[in-house]
Formats: structure tokens, sequence, C-alpha cells
């Protein structure tokens, strides 16, 4: 298991180096333990490994569903070198400890020893580590593109790091692009030009105005807003011709993320009627909807009785699950590590958690499958 996990880390992940190498790694261990997997490449570093356990199929089969993709190091120093996967203290240190290389080591290592242990299963283990989840989910999108050889599901688990609660509800997100449109003259004759920048002002004040209309939730509270980037100009002398701002929408369950555009087209149609020379665009750069499971949903309940856990959870942050609600099956989030150290520097995880987390995926297999 910790060998696994470091090799994995060591196995970069990042968007510039992609996954297919991490993909190598889980493709040659399964192997070692006999069990089937496939990679699925494209743009030569790009890829998805599934590994599927085929039994009589008496019963529905489970679908674990991770993804391979880390964020990268940033420019902060690290305590140990973030790729490196050094062992110190009964942790292990690197990017993509916690998220989520950490949950996909306890996840294989569980699969690997319920096979080796020869234990009669009654239905299919599929095993899916994905692409791009940190950035355009193509991983997912792909892997849902050719799903008609999947049994019927049980039930999904998404071993996102949660510190080993059960969720079963959270956030969506939308990501909207807006552009502002100038023209470009020297700034010495700056009453010649259109300031994109000046634009992009106007912009701001009415988003300042802006209140998402949408009920609470009663554990994910209510939907947010954030303006995380902006950029414009080219240089101190040109009036800029061209301003863009992203703005990062947290939805809830139900919400109508088309609804939310609209409101976004509205307000640059009041611009453009009412300020001369004002020219914006809007596009969506990336969504994903809300998840939310029933907590008394049958496979929800002996999910929680197998690991212990009494009560479930709701998260604010967004994660490949919404993607996978055409299979029709319920989902939960679950896995070791500390939701709070992801993305973080000397990211890490304890050796103790993961093996906890080996412990309950092996008897969450054995549960469902036994």
């Amino acid at each position: 298991m910790k060998d696994l996990l470091k090799q994995l880390i060591q196995a970069e992940s990042t968007a510039g180096t992609g996954e297919a190498a991490a993909a190598e790694v889980l493709a040659r261990h399964f192997q070692e333990h006999g069990i089937d997997s496939r990679i699925d490449r494209w743009e030569g570093c790009r890829g998805n490994i599934i590994a599927h356990v085929k039994t009589a199929g008496r019963r529905p089969a489970l679908l674990f569903v991770c993804h391979l993709d880390v964020v990268g190091p940033g420019e902060e120093p690290w305590r140990h070198p973030p790729f490196e996967a050094v062992e110190d203290s009964g942790r292990i240190y690197g990017r993509g400890t916690v998220d989520m290389k950490g949950a996909i080591a306890s996840v294989a290592t569980a699969i690997c020893e319920v096979v080796d242990s020869q234990a009669t299963l009654k239905g299919d283990i599929v095993f899916a580590a994905t692409a791009g989840e940190e950035t355009d989910s193509s991983g997912v999108l792909r892997f849902m593109q050719d799903r008609a050889w999947l049994p019927e599901l049980t039930g999904i688990i998404i071993p996102e790091p949660t510190d080993l609660a059960v969720i079963t509800a959270h956030r969506g997100l939308f990501w909207l692009k807006i552009t502002t449109k100038g023209k470009a003259v020297h700034s010495s004759m700056a009453e010649r030009g259109v300031n994109a920048i000046g634009s992009m002002k106007r912009v701001l004040d009415e988003l300042e105005r802006y209140r998402i209309e949408f009920p609470p939730h009663p554990q994910l509270g209510n939907s947010t807003m954030s303006i995380n980037t902006i950029s414009g100009g080219e240089a101190m002398n040109i009036v800029p011709d061209r301003c863009t701002l992203g703005v990062d929408v947290r939805t809830l369950p139900g919400q109508d993320h088309e609804a939310i555009r609209c409101d976004f087209e509205r307000i640059l149609a009041k611009l453009t009627a009412g300020v001369p020379q004002f020219e914006a665009e809007l596009a969506v750069e990336r969504w994903a909807g809300a998840m939310e499971t029933d907590p008394d949903r049958e496979f929800v309940k002996t999910f929680c009785a197998a690991v212990d856990v009494d009560l479930t959870n709701a998260i604010g942050f967004t994660t490949d699950a919404p993607h996978l609600a055409p299979l029709g099956a319920p989902i939960v989030l679950y896995g070791p590590g500390n939701p709070q150290l992801c993305h973080e520097v000397n990211e890490y995880i304890e050796i103790a958690d993961l093996q906890a987390g080996t412990d309950y995926f092996k008897k969450v297999i054995l549960t469902f499958l036994t």
C-alpha cells in the first residue's frame, strides 16, 4: 500500500505532464494480482485506467471512481520535494497524497487483497481512475461516453479525502468568463480609444450588487459567487482593448445553471444598452452539477454500517460525482485523508489513515458482494 502510493506520487500527474504514467503504475499493480485492466490513452500523455473484477454477477456491482491528476506544487518551498514521496514520522509527504492518490492506493490495495483472499464474490468490482478532475473533467466524461459495458450497479463510491466521513451532498460549480472589448490606441491619445478595463469596472459594479436568488440548502447553505481572476492590458502606454474576468459560482442541488447564465446576460445587455461603446461577451468555462444522495437509501445505510459511521455529511467543494448521475446508482464520497490539506504546500497523509481506509474499503466490498 505504501509502496503503491509512493509510486503514484512519483508518477507526477499534473496538467502539464498528464496522467498516463500514473495509470501505468496501477496497471502493473493490478497485473501482479491477476486483475484485468486497460488504459485509455489520448493526446499522448493523457490517460484513464479501468480495472474489472468479473464474477457470475448474481449481485449488482460496486463502482469506484477516482481521479489521477493532481494540482501543481506551487512556488513555495516544500519541506520535502513534492514528487519524491518521502516517508517521515508516520506520514507520507507529496503532492497528491491526500487529493487523492492516498485513497487510490487504499482502494486498489483493498481490491487486490480481496481478490488474493479468494473470497467468493457474487458481484463485480469496477475500478476507474480518470484524468482531468482538477481542470476539465475530461477523463470522467470520456469514461461516461463508453459505459455500455458496465454491469448493473448497486452503488458508486468516490474515494475523495473525507477523513473517513460519509458524504452524500456537495455543491456544483459554474465557471463564467466575461470579456469586455475596447479600442486600443496610444495612451497619449486615450480619448480616441475605448478602455476595456474601464468597461470591466462597470461590470464589477453590477456584480457587486448582484445576488443569486435560490433557497439555501439545509446542509450546504447558500449558493456563492466569487470573482477570482482578472486580466487586461498589454503595456503602460496602450489603452487596453480587452479585459477578461473569471467568476466562480458554487451551486446547490436543484439549482438551474441556465438561470444564472441568463442573469449575467441581462447584466451585460443592460450595460450595452445604457453605456456608450460598451461591448462584452459571456462564455461558460466549466460546469458540474451539485450532488445529493438521499441518506435514507438502503445503499447509503448499508455503506455507513460497514464503515462504522452514524451520520452522513455535506461538503462545499465539487467532484466528478455529478457526471456519474446518468448511471442511476446512489453515490457516496468516502476516503482517507484530511481535506484541509488538499492543494496545500507540504501535503501529506497519515499512514494509519491509509491503512484504515484499506480496511474499510475491504469491509465495504465484502459487505455488498459476498
